[in-house]
């Protein structure tokens, strides 16, 4: 049964509006350290006790607030930021709705206290959540502006029950000043909790600068497994890192997209960072970044979350097709750059050797007599080492040059690049001098040893290949010596007749010789070693899952995937040195050769370094 409409008191407005904007001491933390950025502020200091239960209290030496709008600071739908809808059209500011600290006041006892440069002396307010009427102090402060809020919640009982544990708490409250001190380099900031200092940040304003706040905020192995990106282009500019797909997380909690100095989640970035990782990240895996974009404000409505948290764009194509475009190509440039990796370790020591090209985390590799994989068996034999093994780097590029001269690799359809001569000039997988259990390429370069996974290497070579041609001109078939048949079901051969034509595209001439029978008469060039029958199995099967060429064509790198992943030289193939160290070159040439198909990386490195921690030398 309803009663009579009657207006809300303003603070029970001021409450019921706090349950959109304050959920919790980090709700708090956000809002008012949003101020402070608004009002110019080049350091902002934060002291939290009890998880910011008991007391919050963020300092600025920011523009400051003036004697006669403190008690308006405090009013809701008051504020300096906007005075006409096109304002609100072209939002520069993080807070602009005016009722941030009306509803932080409403649930706490908040001490507002202000001076403004041009201001002799400092005042203060203070409210404690009742009737919200405020009383003006004098007071002592520098120019800037302080919050104290303390008692959260203590006049709203049903909300302070849902509060977790302090250390939760708090978990939020500083995942919130670690976005904050991302996105504005140019501030310093400090973090304080009951007592303890848990960061102090310079301003950071060189590039230098900024890459050591990224790795102090969220992890140092993130910048040493990052790339850079800086491009401008239709009025968008996207800066900062994306983290390489074998530097890779369970969970999506190293991603930080900020849009126009705001972070924000958002349907239209996530699916297209998600579309540029696609085909380099492993299964369930999540990538890492810290990126940028900045448009013009008009390009963006903000207004469309209570908490700010969500923005939608005015041009979102324009803005999917530039962030996928923009980070698909720096993803492909992740070449191996052996010296650049083991020279960002050797500036980090570590206790035991490192392998690049690191997944979900630093990888380590033991060596240590009593637990490595090559012990010997009892009955075996010793037997020297590859000729080459402790042969000079300059006497290696000769011998591998005089090894290739005579035939043309059969991993490679082309012929290998010549090499230098020079020692300086090695490339950068260095020079294969061992296979070990028919899985590994072992290769020395001038830093030390390199160590492959030739099937993982080669996946990725084929694959892009495929791509590449598939673009041009359509997979390239050979006839086969002898056509192969193959005994299949009457749904397989019904779906072969189907798309005969886009087999065909894929590079694969295939006839319905029965009911249940099919005959292979080309395949693509690039995969000559690949086993036919279950390569089209797999793909039928992919075909008769998606019904329509519409949908097989929108997965098409996935089954050029997969048959790349037919056609990759398999584990225990012997290769002699010309095809491993082609194969190395492959690599160097390819894009995205750090990582085969499904993200697994495809080499690691252990320095010189690293092997004389190991072995104690230099002690």
């Amino acid at each position: 049964m309803t009663g009579r409409i009657e207006i809300l008191s303003p603070r029970l407005a001021n409450q019921i509006a706090a349950g959109e904007v304050v959920e919790r001491p980090a709700s708090v933390v956000k809002e008012l350290v949003e101020n402070s950025l608004d009002s110019g502020a080049s350091r902002i200091d934060v002291d939290i006790e009890q998880g910011g239960v008991k007391l919050i209290r963020i300092r600025d030496n920011g523009s400051g607030i003036g004697r006669e709008d403190l008690p308006l600071a405090l009013s809701r739908h008051a504020t300096s930021k906007i005075h006409n809808l096109d304002d609100l059209e072209a939002l520069s500011s993080l807070g602009f709705r005016g009722e941030a600290l009306a509803s932080i006041a409403s649930v706490s006892r908040l001490t507002l206290t202000s001076k403004p440069a041009q201001q002799s002396e400092a005042w203060q307010v203070n409210t404690h959540g009742q009737d919200m009427s405020t009383e003006i102090l004098p007071a002592a402060h520098t120019d800037g502006t302080s919050v104290e809020v303390r008692d959260l919640f203590f006049n709203t009982p049903a909300r302070r029950k849902f509060m977790r544990t302090e250390k939760t708490e708090f978990n939020h409250l500083e995942e919130v000043v670690k976005r904050q001190a991302l996105s504005r380099f140019d501030v310093a900031f400090s973090l304080r909790h009951n007592n303890r200092t848990l960061y102090s940040l310079r301003a950071a304003r060189s590039a230098l600068e900024q890459e050591r706040r990224v790795a102090q905020l969220l992890n140092p192995d993130f910048m040493q497994n990052a790339l850079a990106i800086d491009v401008e282009a239709a009025g968008l500019h996207l800066f900062g890192w994306v983290g390489l797909p074998t530097f890779s997380r369970s969970m999506a909690d190293m991603q930080y997209f900020f849009v126009n100095g705001r972070v924000v989640r958002d349907k239209v970035i996530a699916h297209a960072v998600k579309q540029a990782y696609r085909d380099v990240l492993y299964h369930g895996r999540h990538p890492c970044f810290v990126l940028y974009l900045t448009l013009d404000a008009a390009g963006v409505d903000v207004n469309v979350h209570p908490t700010k948290h969500e923005v939608r764009f005015r041009e979102q194509r324009l803005v999917h097709d530039f962030l996928f475009r923009q980070l698909h190509r720096i993803l492909a440039q992740s070449r191996p750059d052996v010296q650049q990796q083991m020279q960002a370790r050797a500036d980090q020591p570590r206790a035991s050797g490192v392998l690049a090209g690191e997944f979900g985390g630093q990888q380590r590799m033991d060596m240590s007599p009593a637990s490595g994989p090559e012990q010997s068996r009892p009955g075996s034999a010793y037997r020297s080492a590859d000729p080459t093994t402790n042969v000079p780097v300059s006497e290696q590029v000769a011998f591998y040059q005089a090894l290739q001269q005579p035939s043309m690799n059969p991993v490679s359809p082309t012929p290998p690049q010549p090499l230098p001569a020079a020692e300086g000039d090695v490339p950068p997988l260095g020079f294969a001098v061992a296979q070990l259990h028919g899985i590994y390429i072992l290769s020395q370069s001038s830093d030390g040893l390199i160590v492959v996974d030739m099937h993982a290497a080669h996946e990725r070579i084929t694959y892009e290949r495929l791509k590449r041609q598939y673009d041009e001109q359509g997979v390239q078939s050979q006839p086969l010596l002898v056509p192969q048949r193959i005994a299949v079901s009457e749904g397989e051969a019904e779906a072969a007749e189907e798309f005969g034509n886009l087999l065909t595209r894929f590079g694969l001439v295939v006839e319905r010789l029965g009911p249940e029978q099919l005959v292979v008469r080309q395949t693509p060039v690039f995969l000559q070693q690949a086993e036919v029958e279950p390569m089209v199995r797999t793909l039928l099967n992919d075909f008769i899952e998606h019904q329509t060429s519409d949908a097989i064509m929108a997965r098409r790198d996935e089954i050029l995937s997969s048959m790349a992943c037919h056609g990759s030289v398999r584990a225990n193939r012997k290769l002699n040195l010309p095809e491993m160290n082609a194969l190395l070159r492959d690599m160097e040439r390819t894009e995205r050769s750090g990582q085969c198909n499904h993200g697994r990386p495809t080499w690691a490195a252990l320095s010189l370094f690293d092997l004389d921690k190991l072995f104690l030398r230099g002690r």
